[in-house]
C-alpha cells in the first residue's frame, strides 16, 4: 500500500466516525483552508527590523537564543517567508511592522514613512497574492528609551509617535488599495511604569488623546482596520500599563475600533478564548494575537495546547469566523526560525480544523435540552476520534509534506542557506 492509498484509506475511515454525528469533513476542510492566518515576519529575524539591525530591543521585548541563519535583509526574510508558507496549507497574509521599511541606506524617521518604503513588500505581497497587515513600531527607538511614547508627558515626544501612526495608517490604506484585502493596522505600545505611580489618570488621557487625533482622518475600511492591543504587565511596566485590558475595550467599544486580544498580554491566569464571546457582544471585530506565555508574555511558539484548541472552538461555536482577524505573534530564536513558523500555522490551522470537526450545533442543542451528561460524554468522545486521519488527508490534498515530512525540506534549506550567512 502506497503512502497516498494509506492516508486515502485512513481518511475514509474517519469519514464515517464523524458522520455519526452528522459533520460533513470535506466541508470542514474547505471552511479551514478558506481562513486567512496572517503569519508574522518578526519571528525571522528576532523583531531586529531594518531600520539599525545593531540596535538593541526595548519596550519589554526579548527574543532569546541566538540559533544560526537568522534574516539580516529584507531579501533573505522574504525568501525565508517564502519556504516557510510554501509547508503551510490555506490562506495566508503577512503581518509587517514599521521598522521592516526598505529606505535604500537613507535614514528616514518613523514618522516620515511612506508607503513607497514598502514598495518591494507589496510586489512581493502581490505575486504571492496574499494581503498584508500593518503594525507601527512605538519601541526600540531613542523617543521611547523611557518607556513612554502615545501617552508621553514631554508633548513634543508624544506628538512624533502620533504622527507615526498616522504615517503606518496611511502605509496600510496604501497596502489596502493595491492588493485588494483591507490591511489589519495594530497598535501597541509599551507605556507604563515599573513601579507604583501615583497619578493613573493623566498617562491614560494623553493616550486617549493621542488614539483620537490619530484616528481624525477616516479612512474607507475597504482598505484599513483599525486595531488597539492591551497588555498587562512587560518588562519595565510590572506594576502599571497605561493600555490596559479595560482602556482599550473601552475604546474600541465607544470608537468602532478592533480590540485586539493577545494570548500573553492577560493574568496567568486568564484566557483569551474566555473573553471571545464577552467582547463580541460589544465591538464588530476582533484581532486575536496567538501565541504561547510560559508564565509571562514570553512568546513561546504555539502548540496544539488546550487554550489553543480552545480559541478555535470559540469562534467556530460563537461563528465568529467572519468577524476575527487571526495573526501569530512569537519568537524563538532557540530554534529553527522557520521552523518556528511552520510549527506554529500549523498548529492554529489544526486547531480550526478540530474545532470544525465538532457536532457544535448537536451539542448546542443537548445544552438546550440540559442533557449535560450526554454534552460531556460526546465532548469526551471528540477528544479521541480519528482527527489526524482527516488532517494528513488535508495536507496531501493541499500539496503539503505530511506529518513531520516538512521537517526535512527546513533542514535541507538550513543547511543550503541558513548555516551560510
Amino acid at each position: 500500500m502506497t503512502e497516498q492509498e494509506r492516508i486515502t484509506k485512513a481518511y475514509e475511515l474517519a469519514k464515517e466516525s464523524f458522520k455519526k454525528w452528522g459533520v460533513d469533513v470535506g466541508e470542514a476542510i474547505k471552511k479551514v483552508h478558506a481562513i486567512p492566518i496572517s503569519l508574522h515576519c518578526w519571528q525571522g529575524d528576532d523583531v531586529t527590523g531594518f531600520e539599525n539591525p545593531d540596535a538593541q530591543l526595548t519596550g519589554g521585548i526579548q527574543a532569546t537564543g541566538n540559533y544560526p541563519g537568522k534574516a539580516r535583509t529584507p531579501e533573505e526574510l522574504r525568501a525565508d517567508l517564502d519556504k516557510a508558507m510554501s509547508l503551510i496549507p490555506g490562506e495566508m497574509r503577512l503581518n509587517l511592522h514599521a521598522l521592516y521599511a526598505e529606505t535604500n541606506g537613507e535614514k528616514v524617521e518613523r514618522d516620515e514613512l511612506k508607503p513607497e518604503h514598502f514598495a518591494n513588500w507589496v510586489n512581493w505581497a502581490k505575486a504571492k497574492k496574499i494581503g498584508l497587515d500593518f503594525n507601527p513600531s512605538c519601541f526600540s527607538h531613542e523617543k521611547s528609551s523611557d518607556g513612554f511614547t502615545l501617552s508621553h508627558q514631554d508633548d513634543e515626544i508624544r506628538d512624533f509617535w502620533i504622527r507615526h501612526c498616522i504615517a503606518s495608517r496611511k502605509i496600510a490604506e496604501h497596502f489596502g488599495k493595491e492588493l485588494g484585502t483591507p490591511a489589519v493596522t495594530n497598535i501597541w505600545i509599551p507605556d507604563g511604569y515599573k513601579d507604583i505611580p501615583v497619578d493613573k489618570t493623566a498617562p491614560r488621557a494623553r493616550l486617549k488623546d493621542s488614539l483620537d487625533k490619530i484616528f481624525a482622518a477616516q479612512i474607507d475600511k475597504a482598505y484599513n482596520l483599525d486595531a488597539v492591543e492591551s497588555k498587562v504587565f512587560g518588562i519595565g511596566s510590572e506594576s502599571y500599563v497605561v493600555g490596559s485590558n479595560e482602556f482599550y475595550m473601552g475604546y474600541a467599544t465607544a470608537n468602532n475600533k478592533l480590540l485586539c486580544l493577545d494570548a500573553g498580554h492577560f493574568h496567568p491566569t486568564e484566557v483569551i478564548s474566555d473573553k471571545i464571546s464577552a467582547v463580541m457582544q460589544f465591538v464588530d471585530e476582533i484581532l486575536l494575537h496567538v501565541s504561547r506565555p510560559v508564565r509571562w508574555d514570553s512568546d513561546h511558539v504555539v502548540i496544539l495546547n488546550d487554550e489553543l484548541i480552545a480559541i478555535a472552538q470559540e469562534l467556530v461555536r460563537g461563528g465568529y469566523l467572519d468577524r476575527t482577524h487571526i495573526g501569530l505573534d512569537f519568537f524563538d530564536a532557540s530554534i529553527n526560525r522557520i521552523a518556528a513558523w511552520v510549527i506554529g500555522t500549523r498548529n492554529m490551522r489544526k486547531a480550526l480544523l478540530f474545532a470544525l470537526l465538532e457536532p457544535t450545533d448537536y451539542l448546542k442543542q443537548l445544552e438546550i435540552e440540559g442533557d449535560y451528561t450526554s454534552r460531556l460524554a460526546l465532548l469526551e468522545e471528540m477528544k479521541t476520534t480519528p482527527f489526524a486521519a482527516v488532517w494528513e488527508y488535508y495536507l496531501m490534498s493541499s500539496n503539503m509534506p505530511v506529518s513531520s515530512e516538512w521537517l526535512k525540506e527546513v533542514k535541507e534549506y538550513e543547511k543550503d542557506v541558513l548555516i551560510k550567512r
